[in-house]
Protein backbone atom coordinates (compact mmCIF):
# COMPACT_ATOMS: atom_id res chain seq x y z
CA UNK A 1 0.00 0.00 0.00
CA UNK A 2 1.68 3.12 -1.32
CA UNK A 3 -0.78 5.14 0.35
CA UNK A 4 -0.12 3.79 4.25
CA UNK A 5 0.62 6.66 6.95
CA UNK A 6 1.88 5.95 10.45
CA UNK A 7 -0.59 5.85 13.08
CA UNK A 8 -0.70 9.02 14.99
CA UNK A 9 -0.17 9.32 18.73
CA UNK A 10 -2.88 9.86 21.35
CA UNK A 11 -2.97 10.03 24.97
CA UNK A 12 -4.65 8.52 27.52
CA UNK A 13 -5.30 9.81 31.45
CA UNK A 14 -4.03 7.52 34.10
CA UNK A 15 -4.92 9.00 37.22
CA UNK A 16 -2.67 12.41 36.64
CA UNK A 17 -0.11 10.49 34.41
CA UNK A 18 -0.30 10.82 30.35
CA UNK A 19 -0.07 7.32 28.92
CA UNK A 20 0.79 7.94 24.86
CA UNK A 21 -0.96 5.37 22.72
CA UNK A 22 -1.05 4.41 19.03
CA UNK A 23 -4.16 2.63 17.18
CA UNK A 24 -3.66 1.06 13.64
CA UNK A 25 -6.17 -1.12 11.97
CA UNK A 26 -9.64 -1.17 12.50
CA UNK A 27 -10.20 -5.48 12.68
CA UNK A 28 -13.04 -6.73 15.16
CA UNK A 29 -10.46 -7.72 17.74
CA UNK A 30 -8.35 -5.12 19.92
CA UNK A 31 -5.02 -6.72 20.58
CA UNK A 32 -3.15 -4.74 23.04
CA UNK A 33 0.84 -4.96 22.86
CA UNK A 34 2.10 -4.80 25.98
CA UNK A 35 5.81 -3.44 25.45
CA UNK A 36 8.78 -5.05 28.16
CA UNK A 37 11.41 -2.24 29.70
CA UNK A 38 12.02 -0.10 26.81
CA UNK A 39 9.55 1.52 24.25
CA UNK A 40 9.00 4.37 22.41
CA UNK A 41 5.86 3.98 19.86
CA UNK A 42 6.74 6.66 17.92
CA UNK A 43 10.93 5.90 17.02
CA UNK A 44 10.16 1.78 16.82
CA UNK A 45 8.65 2.58 13.52
CA UNK A 46 12.10 3.28 12.71
CA UNK A 47 13.24 -0.11 13.34
CA UNK A 48 13.67 -2.55 10.80
CA UNK A 49 10.51 -4.63 10.81
CA UNK A 50 8.45 -3.58 13.37
CA UNK A 51 5.96 -1.73 11.25
CA UNK A 52 5.47 -4.67 8.83
CA UNK A 53 5.12 -6.55 11.90
CA UNK A 54 2.23 -4.25 13.22
CA UNK A 55 0.64 -3.98 9.67
CA UNK A 56 0.48 -8.15 9.61
CA UNK A 57 -1.52 -7.89 12.98
CA UNK A 58 -3.76 -5.10 11.43
CA UNK A 59 -4.87 -7.39 8.95
CA UNK A 60 -6.72 -8.96 11.10
CA UNK A 61 -7.52 -6.47 14.22
CA UNK A 62 -7.25 -2.79 15.64
CA UNK A 63 -3.81 -2.74 16.89
CA UNK A 64 -2.82 -1.14 19.94
CA UNK A 65 0.66 -0.37 20.94
CA UNK A 66 1.25 2.23 24.06
CA UNK A 67 4.50 3.20 26.23
CA UNK A 68 4.05 2.39 30.04
CA UNK A 69 4.38 5.63 32.69
CA UNK A 70 7.78 6.71 32.43
CA UNK A 71 9.09 5.33 29.22
CA UNK A 72 9.15 6.65 25.57
CA UNK A 73 6.30 9.21 24.61
CA UNK A 74 4.26 9.24 28.36
CA UNK A 75 4.43 10.93 31.20
CA UNK A 76 8.08 10.90 33.41
CA UNK A 77 7.50 9.76 37.02
CA UNK A 78 9.30 9.70 39.40
CA UNK A 79 10.91 6.34 41.16
CA UNK A 80 9.25 3.41 39.72
CA UNK A 81 5.68 1.99 39.06
CA UNK A 82 5.09 -0.92 40.61
CA UNK A 83 3.22 -3.80 38.56
CA UNK A 84 -0.28 -2.82 40.03
CA UNK A 85 0.60 0.89 38.89
CA UNK A 86 1.12 -0.29 35.60
CA UNK A 87 -1.50 -2.39 34.75
CA UNK A 88 -4.14 0.89 35.38
CA UNK A 89 -2.06 2.25 32.42
CA UNK A 90 -3.16 -0.82 30.44
CA UNK A 91 -6.90 0.03 31.69
CA UNK A 92 -6.76 3.75 30.90
CA UNK A 93 -5.81 3.16 27.34
CA UNK A 94 -8.60 0.11 26.98
CA UNK A 95 -11.17 2.96 28.16
CA UNK A 96 -10.39 5.83 26.23
CA UNK A 97 -10.18 4.43 22.73
CA UNK A 98 -13.56 2.11 24.66
CA UNK A 99 -12.47 -1.33 24.02
CA UNK A 100 -14.28 -3.54 26.33
CA UNK A 101 -12.45 -6.63 26.16
CA UNK A 102 -8.90 -7.46 24.61
CA UNK A 103 -6.52 -10.18 23.93
CA UNK A 104 -2.84 -8.76 25.48
CA UNK A 105 0.17 -9.69 24.16
CA UNK A 106 3.06 -9.02 26.60
CA UNK A 107 6.76 -8.64 25.55
CA UNK A 108 9.32 -9.81 27.70
CA UNK A 109 8.68 -8.21 31.37
CA UNK A 110 5.30 -6.65 29.61
CA UNK A 111 4.10 -10.59 29.59
CA UNK A 112 4.10 -10.48 33.76
CA UNK A 113 2.36 -7.00 33.88
CA UNK A 114 -0.44 -8.64 31.21
CA UNK A 115 -0.52 -11.93 33.62
CA UNK A 116 -1.86 -9.56 36.61
CA UNK A 117 -4.16 -7.74 34.64
CA UNK A 118 -5.51 -10.96 32.90
CA UNK A 119 -5.81 -12.97 36.32
CA UNK A 120 -7.92 -9.67 38.07
CA UNK A 121 -9.90 -8.80 35.19
CA UNK A 122 -10.88 -11.64 33.02
CA UNK A 123 -13.62 -10.42 31.96
CA UNK A 124 -12.06 -7.95 30.02
CA UNK A 125 -9.36 -10.47 28.55
CA UNK A 126 -10.43 -12.66 25.39
CA UNK A 127 -6.94 -13.89 25.11
CA UNK A 128 -3.30 -13.56 26.60
CA UNK A 129 -0.21 -14.21 23.90
CA UNK A 130 3.13 -14.06 26.16
CA UNK A 131 6.55 -13.95 23.82
CA UNK A 132 9.67 -14.29 25.17
CA UNK A 133 8.63 -13.77 29.15
CA UNK A 134 9.53 -15.43 32.61
CA UNK A 135 7.35 -15.49 35.61
CA UNK A 136 10.37 -14.29 38.31
CA UNK A 137 12.70 -12.29 36.93
CA UNK A 138 15.33 -13.16 39.59
CA UNK A 139 15.76 -16.52 37.82
CA UNK A 140 17.09 -15.38 35.19
CA UNK A 141 20.27 -14.85 36.46
CA UNK A 142 22.24 -15.31 39.69
CA UNK A 143 22.52 -12.06 41.79
CA UNK A 144 26.14 -11.56 40.69
CA UNK A 145 25.31 -12.27 37.35
CA UNK A 146 22.46 -9.55 37.48
CA UNK A 147 24.73 -6.94 38.89
CA UNK A 148 27.69 -7.00 36.53
CA UNK A 149 24.56 -6.89 33.50
CA UNK A 150 23.32 -4.49 35.47
CA UNK A 151 26.36 -2.26 35.49
CA UNK A 152 26.93 -3.48 31.93
CA UNK A 153 23.69 -2.00 30.30
CA UNK A 154 23.58 1.34 32.40
CA UNK A 155 27.84 1.93 31.54
CA UNK A 156 26.57 1.65 27.44
CA UNK A 157 22.71 2.88 27.54
CA UNK A 158 22.30 4.77 24.41
CA UNK A 159 24.89 2.95 22.36
CA UNK A 160 22.82 0.24 20.75
CA UNK A 161 24.68 -2.52 22.81
CA UNK A 162 21.36 -4.19 23.86
CA UNK A 163 21.17 -4.86 19.98
CA UNK A 164 23.43 -8.10 20.73
CA UNK A 165 20.63 -9.82 22.81
CA UNK A 166 17.41 -8.70 21.82
CA UNK A 167 17.76 -8.30 18.36
CA UNK A 168 21.37 -9.91 17.30
CA UNK A 169 19.77 -10.96 13.90
CA UNK A 170 20.27 -7.06 13.28
CA UNK A 171 23.64 -6.79 15.03
CA UNK A 172 25.40 -7.35 12.05
CA UNK A 173 24.51 -3.72 10.43
CA UNK A 174 26.42 -0.77 12.22
CA UNK A 175 23.31 1.46 11.03
CA UNK A 176 20.91 -0.92 12.87
CA UNK A 177 22.96 -0.39 15.66
CA UNK A 178 22.80 3.00 15.94
CA UNK A 179 18.79 2.99 15.36
CA UNK A 180 18.72 0.96 17.96
CA UNK A 181 21.04 3.04 20.24
CA UNK A 182 18.58 6.30 19.60
CA UNK A 183 15.82 4.13 20.12
CA UNK A 184 17.30 3.39 23.77
CA UNK A 185 18.05 7.23 24.49
CA UNK A 186 14.88 8.17 23.30
CA UNK A 187 12.63 5.20 25.57
CA UNK A 188 14.53 6.63 28.95
CA UNK A 189 17.36 7.90 30.51
CA UNK A 190 20.03 5.98 32.49
CA UNK A 191 19.04 7.16 36.02
CA UNK A 192 15.56 6.14 35.32
CA UNK A 193 16.24 2.88 34.24
CA UNK A 194 18.39 2.10 36.89
CA UNK A 195 15.27 2.30 39.32
CA UNK A 196 13.09 0.56 36.41
CA UNK A 197 15.60 -2.38 36.36
CA UNK A 198 15.75 -2.74 40.33
CA UNK A 199 12.53 -2.75 40.33
CA UNK A 200 11.71 -5.29 37.57
CA UNK A 201 14.57 -7.77 39.48
CA UNK A 202 11.61 -8.01 41.91
CA UNK A 203 8.61 -9.15 39.57
CA UNK A 204 7.60 -12.23 40.33
CA UNK A 205 3.92 -13.54 39.61
CA UNK A 206 3.96 -17.33 39.95
CA UNK A 207 1.64 -17.09 42.48
CA UNK A 208 -0.57 -15.85 39.93
CA UNK A 209 -0.26 -18.12 37.37
CA UNK A 210 -2.55 -20.91 38.61
CA UNK A 211 -5.49 -18.44 38.89
CA UNK A 212 -5.35 -17.41 35.45
CA UNK A 213 -8.58 -18.51 33.59
CA UNK A 214 -7.56 -16.47 30.14
CA UNK A 215 -6.98 -18.34 27.26
CA UNK A 216 -2.91 -18.57 27.15
CA UNK A 217 -0.22 -18.92 24.14
CA UNK A 218 3.20 -18.87 25.56
CA UNK A 219 6.20 -17.93 22.55
CA UNK A 220 9.82 -18.18 23.00
CA UNK A 221 12.34 -18.86 21.08
CA UNK A 222 15.02 -21.17 21.34
CA UNK A 223 17.72 -18.74 20.46
CA UNK A 224 16.46 -16.12 23.18
CA UNK A 225 19.67 -14.44 24.60
CA UNK A 226 17.60 -12.46 26.94
CA UNK A 227 15.10 -14.70 28.52
CA UNK A 228 16.47 -18.04 28.55
CA UNK A 229 14.13 -20.70 26.57
CA UNK A 230 13.79 -22.51 29.88
CA UNK A 231 11.84 -19.94 31.55
CA UNK A 232 9.24 -20.11 28.44
CA UNK A 233 8.66 -22.97 29.39
CA UNK A 234 8.49 -23.10 32.91
CA UNK A 235 5.63 -20.10 32.40
CA UNK A 236 3.83 -22.19 29.79
CA UNK A 237 3.89 -25.35 32.48
CA UNK A 238 2.78 -23.48 35.49
CA UNK A 239 -0.55 -22.07 33.85
CA UNK A 240 -3.49 -24.49 33.16
CA UNK A 241 -4.54 -25.46 29.50
CA UNK A 242 -1.74 -23.01 28.11
CA UNK A 243 -0.56 -23.59 24.52
CA UNK A 244 3.16 -23.31 24.13
CA UNK A 245 5.04 -22.59 20.89
CA UNK A 246 8.92 -22.90 20.95
CA UNK A 247 11.11 -21.79 17.97
CA UNK A 248 13.74 -22.74 16.71
CA UNK A 249 15.35 -19.76 15.47
CA UNK A 250 14.95 -16.01 16.75
CA UNK A 251 15.26 -12.49 18.35
CA UNK A 252 13.95 -11.79 21.85
CA UNK A 253 12.76 -8.96 19.50
CA UNK A 254 9.50 -10.32 17.87
CA UNK A 255 9.10 -7.75 14.59
CA UNK A 256 12.23 -8.86 13.19
CA UNK A 257 12.76 -10.62 10.28
CA UNK A 258 13.79 -13.84 12.48
CA UNK A 259 10.58 -14.58 13.71
CA UNK A 260 8.28 -14.54 11.00
CA UNK A 261 6.48 -17.48 12.47
CA UNK A 262 5.16 -15.24 15.10
CA UNK A 263 2.50 -12.72 13.84
CA UNK A 264 0.64 -15.69 12.40
CA UNK A 265 0.91 -17.99 15.37
CA UNK A 266 -0.76 -15.18 16.98
CA UNK A 267 -3.77 -14.90 14.61
CA UNK A 268 -4.30 -18.29 14.65
CA UNK A 269 -4.66 -18.10 18.76
CA UNK A 270 -6.70 -15.30 18.52
CA UNK A 271 -9.52 -15.91 15.64
CA UNK A 272 -8.57 -19.95 14.88
CA UNK A 273 -7.70 -19.05 11.24
CA UNK A 274 -4.39 -18.03 9.69
CA UNK A 275 -4.88 -16.51 6.27
CA UNK A 276 -3.77 -13.43 6.44
CA UNK A 277 -0.30 -12.39 4.95
CA UNK A 278 0.48 -15.32 3.32
CA UNK A 279 1.55 -13.86 0.13
CA UNK A 280 3.26 -10.75 2.25
CA UNK A 281 6.76 -10.83 0.61
CA UNK A 282 8.00 -12.43 -2.55
CA UNK A 283 10.09 -15.26 -2.43
CA UNK A 284 13.33 -16.39 -4.39
CA UNK A 285 16.08 -18.72 -4.37
CA UNK A 286 19.64 -16.49 -3.67
CA UNK A 287 23.25 -16.08 -2.98
CA UNK A 288 23.45 -13.67 -0.43
CA UNK A 289 27.16 -12.03 -0.05
CA UNK A 290 27.72 -10.15 3.11
CA UNK A 291 30.75 -8.23 3.44
CA UNK A 292 33.01 -6.36 6.39
CA UNK A 293 35.97 -3.98 6.71
CA UNK A 294 38.43 -5.70 8.84
CA UNK A 295 39.13 -3.14 12.31
CA UNK A 296 37.04 -0.23 10.46
CA UNK A 297 36.49 1.29 13.84
CA UNK A 298 40.24 1.13 14.47
CA UNK A 299 41.04 2.78 11.31
CA UNK A 300 38.40 5.47 11.35
CA UNK A 301 40.19 6.39 14.54
CA UNK A 302 43.46 6.70 12.92
CA UNK A 303 42.47 8.15 9.80
CA UNK A 304 40.07 10.73 11.30
CA UNK A 305 36.61 11.60 9.71
CA UNK A 306 37.28 13.59 6.85
CA UNK A 307 39.90 10.92 5.43
CA UNK A 308 37.82 7.57 6.47
CA UNK A 309 34.80 8.99 4.53
CA UNK A 310 36.57 9.79 1.50
CA UNK A 311 37.90 6.03 1.53
CA UNK A 312 34.49 4.42 2.46
CA UNK A 313 33.52 6.47 -0.63
CA UNK A 314 35.59 4.89 -2.72
CA UNK A 315 34.93 1.42 -1.09
CA UNK A 316 31.12 1.71 -1.67
CA UNK A 317 31.92 2.91 -5.79
CA UNK A 318 34.23 -0.16 -6.16
CA UNK A 319 31.83 -2.43 -4.63
CA UNK A 320 28.90 -1.56 -7.21
CA UNK A 321 31.34 -1.74 -9.95
CA UNK A 322 32.32 -5.28 -8.76
CA UNK A 323 28.86 -6.16 -7.73
CA UNK A 324 27.53 -5.38 -10.95
CA UNK A 325 29.91 -6.53 -13.42
CA UNK A 326 28.70 -10.26 -11.76
CA UNK A 327 25.19 -9.76 -12.44
CA UNK A 328 24.63 -9.22 -8.30
CA UNK A 329 22.09 -6.51 -7.33
CA UNK A 330 23.62 -4.73 -4.31
CA UNK A 331 20.97 -4.19 -1.92
CA UNK A 332 22.94 -2.05 0.64
CA UNK A 333 25.63 -0.47 2.35
CA UNK A 334 25.94 -1.63 5.69
CA UNK A 335 28.23 1.50 6.60
CA UNK A 336 31.62 -0.57 6.38
CA UNK A 337 30.20 -3.46 4.19
CA UNK A 338 27.75 -4.14 1.88
CA UNK A 339 25.16 -6.61 1.20
CA UNK A 340 24.01 -7.99 -2.14
CA UNK A 341 22.50 -10.91 -3.86
CA UNK A 342 23.50 -13.28 -6.51
CA UNK A 343 21.02 -15.82 -8.83
CA UNK A 344 24.39 -17.78 -9.16
CA UNK A 345 26.50 -18.86 -6.51
CA UNK A 346 29.36 -19.28 -9.13
CA UNK A 347 29.64 -15.39 -9.98
CA UNK A 348 28.79 -14.40 -6.16
CA UNK A 349 31.78 -16.58 -4.73
CA UNK A 350 33.93 -14.53 -7.60
CA UNK A 351 32.42 -11.27 -6.89
CA UNK A 352 33.25 -11.70 -3.04
CA UNK A 353 36.97 -12.62 -4.43
CA UNK A 354 37.33 -9.77 -6.53
CA UNK A 355 36.07 -7.34 -4.39
CA UNK A 356 38.62 -8.37 -1.59
CA UNK A 357 41.57 -8.23 -4.06
CA UNK A 358 40.32 -4.73 -5.52
CA UNK A 359 39.81 -3.64 -1.72
CA UNK A 360 43.17 -4.54 -1.26
CA UNK A 361 44.40 -2.03 -3.38
CA UNK A 362 43.22 0.62 -1.63
CA UNK A 363 44.54 -0.33 1.67
CA UNK A 364 41.97 -2.30 2.78
CA UNK A 365 41.69 -5.74 4.66
CA UNK A 366 37.87 -7.50 3.82
CA UNK A 367 36.22 -10.37 4.86
CA UNK A 368 33.21 -11.90 3.33
CA UNK A 369 30.48 -14.57 3.79
CA UNK A 370 27.76 -16.16 1.56
CA UNK A 371 25.09 -18.36 2.24
CA UNK A 372 22.40 -19.47 -0.69
CA UNK A 373 18.84 -20.18 0.18
CA UNK A 374 15.45 -18.83 0.11
CA UNK A 375 14.75 -14.71 0.56
CA UNK A 376 12.37 -12.68 0.94
CA UNK A 377 11.92 -9.34 -1.22
CA UNK A 378 10.87 -6.55 1.03
CA UNK A 379 10.91 -3.51 -1.11
CA UNK A 380 14.84 -2.26 -2.01
CA UNK A 381 15.65 -4.35 1.26
CA UNK A 382 15.58 -8.49 1.99
CA UNK A 383 15.19 -10.46 4.38
CA UNK A 384 14.76 -14.42 5.56
CA UNK A 385 17.01 -16.88 7.22
CA UNK A 386 19.41 -17.18 3.99
CA UNK A 387 20.25 -13.46 4.73
CA UNK A 388 21.04 -14.17 8.46
CA UNK A 389 23.12 -17.23 7.74
CA UNK A 390 25.50 -15.31 5.31
CA UNK A 391 26.33 -12.48 8.02
CA UNK A 392 26.81 -15.58 10.43
CA UNK A 393 28.75 -17.18 8.14
CA UNK A 394 30.72 -14.00 7.82
CA UNK A 395 31.51 -13.56 11.26
CA UNK A 396 33.55 -16.41 11.51
CA UNK A 397 35.81 -14.93 8.45
CA UNK A 398 39.43 -13.37 8.98
CA UNK A 399 40.88 -11.11 7.38
CA UNK A 400 40.86 -11.24 3.67
CA UNK A 401 38.84 -14.56 3.69
CA UNK A 402 35.89 -15.70 1.59
CA UNK A 403 33.92 -17.92 3.63
CA UNK A 404 30.94 -20.16 2.31
CA UNK A 405 28.21 -22.13 3.41
CA UNK A 406 28.38 -26.01 2.48
CA UNK A 407 24.94 -25.12 0.17
CA UNK A 408 27.21 -22.88 -1.56
CA UNK A 409 30.12 -25.53 -2.32
CA UNK A 410 27.94 -28.19 -3.16
CA UNK A 411 26.15 -25.60 -5.73
CA UNK A 412 28.95 -24.79 -7.92
CA UNK A 413 30.56 -28.19 -7.99
CA UNK A 414 32.71 -28.22 -11.03
CA UNK A 415 32.85 -24.32 -11.65
CA UNK A 416 36.69 -24.09 -10.93
CA UNK A 417 36.47 -22.88 -7.80
CA UNK A 418 38.90 -24.31 -5.13
CA UNK A 419 37.81 -24.88 -1.03
CA UNK A 420 39.27 -25.55 2.04
CA UNK A 421 37.42 -26.92 5.19
CA UNK A 422 37.29 -24.44 7.98
CA UNK A 423 35.42 -26.74 10.48
CA UNK A 424 31.77 -27.03 11.63
CA UNK A 425 30.34 -23.80 13.53
CA UNK A 426 27.22 -23.16 15.79
CA UNK A 427 25.79 -20.22 14.05
CA UNK A 428 24.30 -17.69 16.50
CA UNK A 429 20.56 -17.90 16.53
CA UNK A 430 20.38 -20.55 13.71
CA UNK A 431 19.76 -24.55 13.90
CA UNK A 432 22.47 -27.75 13.81
CA UNK A 433 26.16 -27.04 13.05
CA UNK A 434 27.49 -25.46 9.58
CA UNK A 435 30.23 -26.45 7.79
CA UNK A 436 32.29 -23.65 6.68
CA UNK A 437 34.94 -23.37 3.52
CA UNK A 438 37.68 -21.05 2.35
CA UNK A 439 37.07 -20.31 -1.11
CA UNK A 440 39.83 -19.62 -3.47
CA UNK A 441 39.84 -18.66 -7.98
Amino acid sequence: MTDFKLPETRYAQSGDVSIAYQVMGDGPIDLILVPGFISHIEFQHELPGYTAFLRRLAGFARVVTFDKRGQGMSDRISGAPSLEVRMDDVRAVMDTIGSRRAALVGFSEGGCMSVMFGATYPERVSHLVLTGCFSRSADRLSDEAWEARFEQILRLWGTGDLTKTIAPSEAVDPAVIAQYAKWERLASSPGALRTLLRLNRQIDVTAILPTLQVPTLVLHSKADLQVPVDLGRKLAAAISGARYIEYPIGDHAVWTANNEAVPGDIEEFVTGRRDHGTVEFERVLATVLFTDIVDSTRRATAMGDERWLRVLGNHDQIAREIVGKHRGNLVKSTGDGVLATFDGPGRAVRCALAFGSAAKQIGLSVRAGLHTGEIEIRGNDIGGIAVHGAARVMSHCGSDEVLVSRVVTDLVAGAGLKFAERGSYELKGLPGKWDLFAASG
